[in-house]
């Protein structure tokens, strides 16, 4: 079947069409757990987080002074790979579950470990909380999610420039630069408040200032140690956020409201779960966002029996998803539709009839009615 065509952007046919459709802002499957249960999953605390983010900055601080003592030899590399890591790929994942509000019980402690992410990933701490909210609440609903990464026909190349960071940096500093003038992006404007948009324009201008003294001491220096402390991070240790990002939604469903079609839990390695703060419990977090991240395992054990089977490596996730991006990548309109176990309950094939029709892979022969 061949490829329809669809329109990413905010401002197209395809955000009219969600709307009218009711896909936007539609009330999403979620899988049945008691009140209290909830509630005891819901209850925030400050010392996982505070563990983790000083093991994190004292990682980043030991890294990053090797690699300046030792600097310009080789041996100085790993060091600065690995402090990349922690700069343009944990802060992914702090920018984000800080941006939720759950890793802390204390407020003040999100939002401070949000405003230091926010600022290591370029992305305007006040634009992206908006636009994340509008990713929850339309999470893969084309027109309406502005964080899509993996689209139809997929964009390979573009990934592959993000696996080094250059697109997303690029793009980020371009926008900082938009907004430091004064002025905000079309797209940026249907989901952020006007009330707001003094705020971004600020952050935008002391982000500038900071990056422009970065490189005015790299100029008097003659050397790029600073931007290998302030900068270049973003793009030569953006690799493994893009490399977990991408499993989240890759290959599956648009246009559906149930999490377990459009979204994916992936089992990782210690290491990576650190680094990416647990994210790899995907679904679990899309369906229940206010869950901190140190409880999603436990919430996955609560209600993997009403979810797909979780992949059991990035490399299973990844023998699954690519077979998928190529067919696509030839105009082929097809995605994988995860089984449910005998457990679950079914999906919604009232709402998402013309979808399961459509093209799914792996398309179970039979979806009861609820």
């Amino acid at each position: 079947m061949n490829v329809k065509k669809r329109d990413y952007s905010l401002l197209g046919p395809d955000a009219k069409r969600a709307v009218e459709t009711g896909l936007a802002a539609a009330q999403w499957y979620h899988t049945d757990i008691t009140r209290k249960q909830m509630k005891a999953l819901m209850k925030r605390d400050d010392q996982p987080a505070i563990r983790d983010t000083f093991i994190l900055f004292g990682s980043m601080m030991f890294f990053c002074a090797i690699g300046v003592l030792l600097w310009p030899t080789w041996w100085s590399v790993p060091f600065w790979l690995a402090y990349g890591v922690l700069y343009g790929s944990a802060m992914d994942s702090r920018w984000h579950e800080c941006g939720h509000g759950t890793p802390f019980r204390t407020a003040k402690y999100n939002d401070w470990v949000y405003q230091v992410a926010s600022f290591c990933m370029i992305r305007n701490p006040v634009t992206w909380r908006w636009s994340h909210a509008r990713h929850h609440t339309d999470t893969i609903i084309v027109g309406r999610d502005p964080e899509i990464v993996a689209m139809r026909p997929p964009a390979l190349f573009r990934i592959f420039l993000n696996f080094f960071g250059i697109l997303d940096t690029f793009h980020g500093l371009k926008t900082m630069l938009l907004n430091a003038v004064g002025k905000l992006d079309r797209e940026e404007i249907t989901y952020i408040p006007e009330s707001e948009h003094h705020k971004v324009i600020r952050v935008a201008r002391i982000w500038f200032c900071i990056y422009a003294a970065v490189v005015v001491l790299a100029i008097i220096t003659q050397s790029i140690l600073p931007l290998m402390i302030i900068g270049l991070p973003r793009i030569y240790g953006a690799w493994h956020h893009v490399l977990t990002g991408l499993l989240q939604h890759a290959g599956l469903a648009d246009d559906v409201i149930d999490h377990r079609m459009n979204s994916r839990t992936v089992y990782m390695n210690p290491i990576s779960r650190f680094i990416y703060w647990n994210m790899n419990y995907h679904v679990e977090h899309h369906m229940f966002p206010m869950v901190p991240y140190h409880r999603l395992p436990e919430l996955h054990a609560l209600i993997k029996h009403d979810l797909p089977p979780a992949n059991r490596s990035m490399w299973e996730a990844y023998k699954e998803v690519l077979p998928v991006l190529r067919r696509q990548l030839a105009y082929h309109d097809e995605f994988i539709l995860r089984e449910l176990p005998k457990t679950a309950q079914p999906y919604r094939d009232d709402f998402h009839e013309t979808v399961l029709g459509a093209g799914g892979v792996n398309q179970p022969t039979q979806l009861p009615a609820e």
